[in-house]
């Protein structure tokens, strides 16, 4: 079964649109887990806009599934997660002012860079999966960086199941293959919602875990955080 991994940025924002504690993100997080979430995504920001970096050192003592922290590895990011030491680290190409993540790694060009970071990472045995769009070149570079996992960048998924295109799924069919070939492990994340996610599962072979934030707390508007969470992990048998 492919794990679910909830991605809380989105209760942050709406706690810090008021400047308090409502609602708890501590508490939502706890409750995720009971409501049978097998981990939890936090993207925190250099500006802090949703996630702060207090809330990932709080979250370290809650979470008794998998944290997964994603981000781009400028200094202050990385001396975090060397501090928190969550189950696994993703990165995420994204820039300061970026409103969400919008394009994976060159991993060709960013090779060395990479190749160092996870490297200080490995050296606390903390899993890395590098963010990544669905080419087979860059799938390729990941396996040279050191890297455990890629994440494959699913919004083109996304739009194309919208629209109708179902071979849209191609290039993340052979995207996984190849990933799986060379000894990565294959996560993915952005735009997966409840009306796409069984398609993209039941097409991508040898899938660990999906990431998902703004679509999954969208849906619990209407239907409920525990009801959304045990339809996820539906589609994912």
């Amino acid at each position: 079964m492919t794990k679910l991994s909830v991605n809380v940025n989105k209760i942050a924002t709406l706690r810090n649109s008021r400047g308090g504690n409502v609602p708890n993100l501590l508490k939502v997080v706890a409750d995720i887990e009971d409501f049978g979430a097998q981990g939890i995504t936090i993207h925190p920001r250099p500006d802090e806009r949703h996630i702060k970096y207090d809330d990932a050192r709080k979250l370290r003592n809650i979470v008794t599934t998998e944290l997964n922290i994603e981000g781009n590895p400028v200094e202050k990011f990385i001396d975090l997660v060397l501090e928190v030491q969550p189950a696994q680290v993703t990165l995420v190409p994204d820039a300061v002012d970026a409103i969400t993540s919008n394009a994976g790694w060159d991993t060709i060009k960013h090779k060395d860079f990479l190749k160092d970071v996870i490297g200080i990472f490995k050296e606390k045995n903390i899993r890395t999966s590098i963010f990544v769009d669905p080419e087979i070149s860059m799938v390729t570079g990941a396996a040279k960086t050191g890297a455990d996992r890629i994440e494959l960048y699913t919004e083109q998924y996304a739009r194309d199941y919208e629209a109708g295109k179902m071979n849209g799924i191609q290039p993340f069919i052979e995207a996984a293959k190849t990933a799986h070939e060379l000894g990565l492990g294959i996560n993915a994340g952005h735009d997966l919602s409840l009306n796409n996610i069984k398609y993209f599962k039941d097409n991508i072979s040898n899938l660990l875990e999906v990431s998902i934030g703004h679509a999954l707390i969208c849906e619990s508007l209407y239907l409920g955080l525990e009801n959304v969470i045990n339809m996820y992990l539906h589609r994912l048998k």
